[in-house]
């Protein structure tokens, strides 16, 4: 028994060409016309396909989601097989090269590029809000000396929630409003002091004088001097960096501050969400494991073993390939140049790149890997600059989190207004057994 699809063509049968496709249920015979809008068909449209009465319908198995839509977005655009993505119609190129992370962040949320009032507003905004209850500070001293930042931070946003009790009024749009400045505005904190607390250090205040960037280079790095002055190479290149992960579409972190966000629950639940989702190593965890590789090569004359291990299976060559892309990640290409910026501040030029560079040499020029379309995505560098940085790996995810959290918000903000949207609840292929009788305990084998 099988299922055929067809899609009506006007060369084939004269008819004017119609947006369906048709199913044919070789089980049944039967034929069903199915709408198509924006290149997909509803899931739901499929239950229709049954056998009987009594049959559930047709359902759709896809583990990963890896070709299901689960939502209508105006915020990101994404072209895998080009390299193309922009944000609201906007190059990351231009952005990155243009932008700042806040006004990246205002397009992401309103839709469109700030005026200068309204940015100089909004900076404002953020800015006034950096600040976290002192309550917020000893719930953190409650960690253990060794917590892991990315820890911290999900237990510290989630903990927002009870701060800000208002917060689950979702239909309100200005309340809606000002807890998306609290979020931006105070990730960068609960960031760096989770950054101090790993080290042992007292914790640092927002300075209210310092741009976004800037400020939370302060939080981290201040020790004795009455006045934090940030190098503006480093601003810059952590304003890139932010900007680059700003938003991604429908990704692994994203999709969970989605789904927890279609429950209607409070967005610092949803945004803790997103949190543990990246703290996973196969999203935010990754350039970490691009450093781990690149150690363990150890030096350029073991490339080319390397690349053998991994054509013959022994290896995985971290940092490249994409589940998207299918050409070189555009955000690489930034990244790298950034990277040049960071070395020269910190002197601290990383060993591992020379072995960088001549992986990615070798890598693009192998028709195995070229065959697959391996190429560099965003981790393969962006480790390098965060240790340039003096940055443990602990922290990695948590500077991910702080520049996607503009995305998380913006998602969320587009869902809990999307009329189409219901609460996430996927149906499963049920596998185990059925219909067994309860065995006493003393009779059980």
């Amino acid at each position: 028994m099988s299922t055929q699809m067809q899609a009506p063509d006007t060369a084939q049968n004269g008819a004017q060409r119609r947006d369906t496709v048709t199913v044919i249920d070789n089980r049944t015979g039967e034929s069903y016309e199915l709408p198509i809008t924006d290149g997909t068909v509803r899931g739901i449209d499929l239950r229709q396909v049954r056998t009987s009465p009594e049959d559930f319908g047709l359902m759709v198995y896809e583990p990963g989601y890896a070709n299901i839509a689960s939502c209508r977005s105006a915020i990101t655009y994404l072209d895998g097989e080009r390299g193309i993505l922009q944000h609201r119609g906007y190059p990351i190129e231009q952005l990155a090269e243009h932008s700042t992370y806040l006004e990246v962040a205002y397009l992401l949320i309103h839709g469109e590029l700030p005026t200068s009032a309204q940015l100089e507003e909004w900076r404002h905004e953020v800015t006034i809000h950096t600040f976290v209850h002192e309550n917020v500070k000893r719930f953190m001293q409650g960690f253990r000396h060794d917590a892991h930042p990315m820890g911290m931070l999900l237990g510290s946003v989630g903990a927002l929630s009870t701060f800000y009790p208002d917060a689950n009024e979702i239909e309100d749009p200005e309340n809606r409003a000002i807890q998306t400045v609290r979020l931006i505005a105070k990730m960068p904190t609960l960031a760096a002091f989770a950054f101090r607390h790993s080290r042992g250090q007292p914790y640092v205040y927002p300075d209210n004088d310092l741009r976004y960037s800037g400020n939370f280079l302060s939080m981290m790095y201040k020790m004795t001097e009455l006045k934090y002055q940030p190098d503006p190479r480093l601003e810059r290149a952590l304003e890139v960096l932010f900007i680059l992960h700003a938003d991604h579409e429908q990704n692994c972190s994203t999709s969970a501050v989605r789904g927890v966000g279609s429950s209607h629950v409070d967005p610092y639940s949803a945004v803790a969400a997103g949190v543990a989702a990246l703290y996973g190593p196969l999203h935010g965890g990754a350039n970490e494991a691009v450093l781990r590789m690149l150690n363990r090569i150890g030096d350029k004359r073991n490339i080319p073993d390397f690349l053998r291990g991994v054509e013959e299976g022994k290896e995985r060559l971290m940092g490249f390939g994409h589940r998207v892309y299918k050409n070189y990640d555009p955000r690489a290409r930034i990244i790298k140049s950034a990277a040049d910026d960071v070395f020269e501040v910190t002197g601290r030029r990383s060993p591992m790149l020379e072995i960088a560079l001549e992986l990615e040499r070798i890598a693009l020029e192998d028709e195995y890997f070229v065959a697959r379309k391996l190429y560099p995505n965003v981790d393969f560098y962006s480790g390098m600059i965060y240790e340039a940085l003096g940055l443990p790996v602990e922290m990695f995810p948590v500077m991910f989190a702080i520049g996607r959290t503009a995305g998380w918000v913006a998602n969320w903000l587009e869902q809990v207004q999307d009329p189409e949207q219901r609460i996430a609840r996927p149906r499963q292929i049920y596998t185990g057994s059925r219909d067994r009788d309860y065995v006493p305990i003393e009779q059980r084998g």
